[in-house]
Parts: structure tokens; sequence; C-alpha cells
């Protein structure tokens, strides 16, 4: 039966309808009593909240002194229920948002509203909610102004009503609260990141976006000069402000690349104040042979306050890859992130590395990226003889942290080649505690040297990869010592080919006290021996937080010995993953797992679907 709504909620409805549209008269709304109105501000759709804030900001009526005393009052109580108002708007609207609140980096477009969530000292729920909003507003635009049918004007753009009941606008009518136009100008002052299709560079958005003061833009499907032409006016519409510049998917001549850099700069001022740079899937070197475009040879070059580079699947090739490192190691930016993945860089490191080789680690050297904290280099194709000049290229850099050679084809030689790095070096001239070895084309041998001078230097590693390498069982023991000797925090073993007799020998030797917190084991076909192992590591109190040992063909049985693991538990254990094993579904599953929560959640995730009546394999 359908719940017959109160009055008070009836009275909210009809008030925030007059907000809305203006009827009559608002401010009466500040006579009534604190209780009463802080109620009614927890209850007001988003854009009759919003309208009541600009009210109080922009009153210039004989009720301007009440008004007043609210903005007064702003930094007391009457601001933290705005404030909570906003916020629960927001996590209502978005709660997938909120998982990634800690993340700060502005290069991850989808995270832009979590970069600023991380770096301000008090959150501002307003202009975060408004913000992703105009966002949602942005690219159901683009989908109608992909339609054939658009006929080129944004200004005749409609923002869809399933979006519009989201503020509380129900109805059109005759007002413009549907165009794109209204939802930039009201909404574009709170808009810091913004992600446009070439579709909206246009003359119109800047427009539109005149009172935007954007911190980060990224551009999606630059083709074309008509659109560069947009993404320029728009840059030096915010150059002011902006720090961040991303493109992705686009395909730019040399002189549309020229065009997109000079438009950051003042014309009495030669250099520019972006921190974060990315280019991601793009085509802008023409070919693999050619070197990269003078204007972005300059905008590197004159880049005093660069923190972040990224250039990912460019189609670069060597001669383009040795100029970037050679302008970055001449400039007077204090880099911390370089990214130079997906490209064709066979050779690159043996090149770079002899620029090195002259300096000592221990000397003050000319040579910059001194500041780097993270370099990754994943699916570069890179070789064995490129390790040779990694090698010197690592020893300068100090403040290295985090290093990624996932999806090279390094081979053991390659990792050997890096061995005096880690046994030598790692705890004299640098701080690397997290590092990628994924899909190297390594083996069990090689894998076990690296892992024994690894354990005769316990070193700062806290993270370390091996996925996707056929090892095999015999790198079994060695790990087990290593993880015995070493701080490691974060390991992961997926698909290495373990085996029944890897996780028994694994659980023979494994230590009874290690630094683990996050395991993946996954899609290494232990059968009922992982689930031994799962057993083990769990009842063991082992400060364990999640582990992924999925698709490891477990049969039925294991269900029950995983169930007697977490029963000895010390109960730290998070997340224990068992998807990918079809086995274990059963229609008792759900009641089996419901047994098992951390702080409200389940802990262990099994697969959703009813296995097939046929032998189940993970071959593909």
């Amino acid at each position: 039966m359908k719940e017959i709504p109160s009055l008070f909620s009836l009275c909210v409805k009809i008030i925030s309808w007059n907000i809305m549209h203006g009827c009559g008269q608002p401010q009466d709304l500040f006579e009534l009593p604190s209780v009463f109105l802080d109620g009614l501000l927890m209850m007001l759709p988003p854009l009759a909240l919003q309208n009541i804030y600009e009210l109080t900001i922009g009153s210039t009526t004989v009720e301007a002194s009440i008004v007043n005393s609210i903005n007064i009052r702003k930094k007391r109580g009457r601001y933290n229920e705005s404030r909570a108002a906003w916020e629960t708007l927001y996590k209502k609207r978005w709660p997938e948002n909120i998982k990634w609140k800690h993340q700060s980096s502005y290069i991850a477009a989808d995270h832009c509203v979590e970069a600023h969530e991380s770096t301000a000292s008090v959150i501002d729920w307003q202009q975060l909610y408004w913000e992703r909003h105009l966002q949602d507003c942005l690219d159901a635009a683009t989908e109608q102004a992909l339609l054939p049918a658009f006929g080129g004007n944004i200004a005749e753009l409609k923002i869809p009503d399933s979006i519009m009941s989201l503020i509380g606008h129900i109805g059109s009518g005759a007002c413009n609260c549907s165009n794109l136009s209204y939802h930039c100008n009201k909404f574009g002052c709170y808009a810091r990141c913004m992600r446009l299709q070439s579709v909206l560079c246009h003359d119109k958005i800047l427009d539109f976006l005149r009172t935007s003061k954007l911190e980060a833009l990224v551009f999606r499907r630059i083709l074309s000069g008509r659109h560069v032409d947009g993404v320029c006016k728009l840059i030096t519409q915010n150059r002011e402000t902006l720090i961040s510049l991303e493109l992705v998917y686009c395909k730019l001549s040399p002189l549309d690349m020229e065009m997109i850099c000079n438009s950051v700069y003042d014309k009495e001022i030669h250099s520019h104040g972006i921190q974060h740079f990315s280019i991601t899937s793009s085509i802008i070197f023409g070919s693999r042979s050619s070197s990269i475009p003078c204007g972005l040879s300059f905008f590197l070059s004159s880049g005093r306050s660069l923190h972040s580079v990224r250039f990912a699947d460019t189609h670069m090739g060597v001669k383009a890859a040795e100029v970037i490192f050679e302008i970055l190691i001449k400039s007077s930016s204090s880099l911390v992130n370089l990214e130079l993945s997906g490209n064709e860089l066979e050779g690159l490191l043996s090149k770079v590395g002899r620029k090195y080789i002259s300096f000592s680690p221990f000397l003050e050297s000319p040579i910059s990226l001194q500041s780097l904290v993270e370099l990754n280099l994943r699916g570069n194709n890179l070789q064995m003889n490129d390790m040779v000049g990694l090698h010197h290229v690592l020893v300068n850099m100090p403040k290295l942290s985090r290093l990624d050679l996932s999806d090279n084809p390094i081979r053991d030689d390659g990792v050997r080649r890096l061995i005096p790095f880690f046994v030598k070096d790692l705890e004299v001239t640098s701080q690397v505690t997290e590092m990628w070895l994924e899909n190297c084309d390594l083996s069990g041998t090689g894998v076990s040297e690296l892992l024994q001078s690894l354990t005769m230097k316990t070193g700062q590693l806290k993270t370390l990869s091996f996925a996707d390498n056929d090892l095999g069982s015999s790198v079994a023991a060695p790990l087990a010592k290593f993880l015995g000797a070493s701080r490691i925090r974060n390991l992961n073993i997926e698909g290495i080919g373990l085996g029944p007799f890897g996780f028994q020998e694994l659980e023979r030797k494994m230590p009874n006290k290690t630094t683990l917190a996050h395991l993946n084991i996954s899609k290494n076909r232990g059968g009922i021996q992982a689930a031994h192992f799962i057993y083990h590591i769990v009842s063991q109190g082992l400060d364990l937080v999640s582990i992924n040992a999925g698709s490891n063909l477990l049969p039925p049985e294991s269900l029950s010995i995983i169930q007697d693991a977490l029963r000895k538990s010390n109960g730290k254990l998070e997340q224990l993953d068992l998807t990918g094993n079809a086995s274990l579904h059963s229609p008792n599953s759900k009641s089996v797992i419901s047994q098992f929560q951390f702080q409200g959640n389940l802990i262990i995730k099994l697969p959703s679907f009813c296995p097939s009546s046929s032998a189940y394999d993970d071959d593909p």
C-alpha cells in the first residue's frame, strides 16, 4: 500500500516548489525558529537548497539584515547544518564515489572529485555536488550531440528528466531549467575539474563556462582543427587557475599540439603553471621514428611546476622518448611521477643509461629527475639490455619509491642485471617500496635468484608483484623464505603456475609470522591444496586484511575448510575473494557466507552463477 505523506513532508514539497520557481516570499523562511529551519534545510532538494544559499549571499531587500545574520552564523551551527545537508545529498546520489575519497591525483579524470576531497582541510560538499552534477549534465548533452539528428547548436541541448528529478525539478513548464546553458551558467562557478568530448569544444561552451575557474581539464576525441580551436580557447580562458591537462583518444598534428601547448602561456611569461600533464591512447608523434613536436618540447622544458608527466599508448618511438628524457633531465622542474607506457621503446634505457654512468649518486649531480618518486615503464617492449641502462638510471633517483616494469619481455637475464641494484644500492641510494614485474617472461629460476637477493637485504619493499609469469612450483620455497625475512605488505602472485604442489610447499615452509596484509594467489590451479593453504594462513592469526584466491579450481569441500579457518582467525580479515571457483556455488552458500562479516560487510565473496554440468576448467 502506498505510504501516506505526512503534513510536514507536504509542506516541504510546497516550500521547495516555491523556492525553485521564485514564488512567494522565501525570505520569510528565515523568521522560522532555528530548530524548524535547520530541519527544513536537511529535507530540501538540491535546487531548492541552492536557491536558499543564493538568497543568503545575494539579497538586497529589506530582509537583508536577517539574511546577513544567517551568513554570520554560517561559521557556527547553521553552516554545519547546510554542510551536512550537502554531504547527505552527495553521498545519496553518488555513493560509489566515497570509496575513492582519499585519492589525490588530478590525472585520473574520473576521480577529480575525490582529489578535492583529500586535499581540502574542510570538504566543500556543495562545491563537490554541483561540480559532479554539471559533469553529468555535460555527459548527457554529449550523448545527444553525437546523434545524427543533432543540428549543431549546443544551446538547444536539453538535460534529461532523469537528471532534473535528482535535483528536485519535476515538470519543465515554461522555465529554461532543462537547458544545458542554464546548468553551466548557474553551476559553472563550482566546477574545478571538467571532462569534455570534442563535440562540446565549441565557442558557445566558452560563454556557458565563463564563471568557471577550472583547475583540471580532460579533453577526449579531439580529432580536427575545429576541435583544437575550442580546446585552446578554453585553456586560455582558464590558464590562471589550470594545473592539470589531459588528452585522451586524440589525433593531433604537430601544429595542433603546438597550438594546445602555446595556449597555456601568458603573453608576457614564458613559463606555465601546469603541474599534471597526460596524453593517453592518442596519436601525436606521426610515426615511431618521429621526434616530438616543437611546441611540446618547449612546454616540457618550461614547465617549472610539472609534478607528473604521462605518455601512455601514444605510438611513441625511441627517438621521441629519448628527447623527452633529455628535456626532463635538463629541466628545473621537480618531477614526481613519470609514465612512459604502452609504447615501442626497445633500446631506450640503453641510450638513456649512458647519460647517467658518469655521475656518482653520492655527489651532487647536474642531472634532474632526482625528485622522481614513481617511474612507470609498463608495456614498452623493453629487453634484457635495457635493464643495464635502467640500473644506471635507478641509482641516480634517490627518492624513487614505485617502479613498474610489467609487460616487458626482460626475461631472467634482465632481472639478473637488476640484482646488483637490489643487493648493493637499494638500501643505500634508493627508497623503492613498490615494484611490479608482471608478465615479464620470467621463470622460477630467475625469480628465485631475485627473491634470494631481496632476502639478503630486507630493504623497504612493501609491495611486490610477479603476476602472470610462468614460475611453477619451484618458486614456493624461496618465496616462503622471502616472506619471513622481508617487510612486505602486498604480494601479488596471480597466475604464476603454483599448482597443488606449489601450495603444499608454500604451506609447509610458510613462516609463523609475516607482515603480509594483502595477498593475491588467484589463477594458480591449486585445487584442494589451495584451500588448505588458505586455512593455514588464516587460522594462524596473521595480520592479513584481504586474500584473493579466485579461479583456483577449488572443489566444493573447500568451503567447509575455509569456514573452519575463519572461525579460528583473529578477526582482522576483511575480504576473501573466491570468485571464479564455480564448484563453490550451492543453494545454501548464502547462509554459509553470511556467518562471517567484518564491520557489517560480508568477508567471503563467492561466484554468483551456478556451475554447469561439465567439469570446470580455467583454460580460455
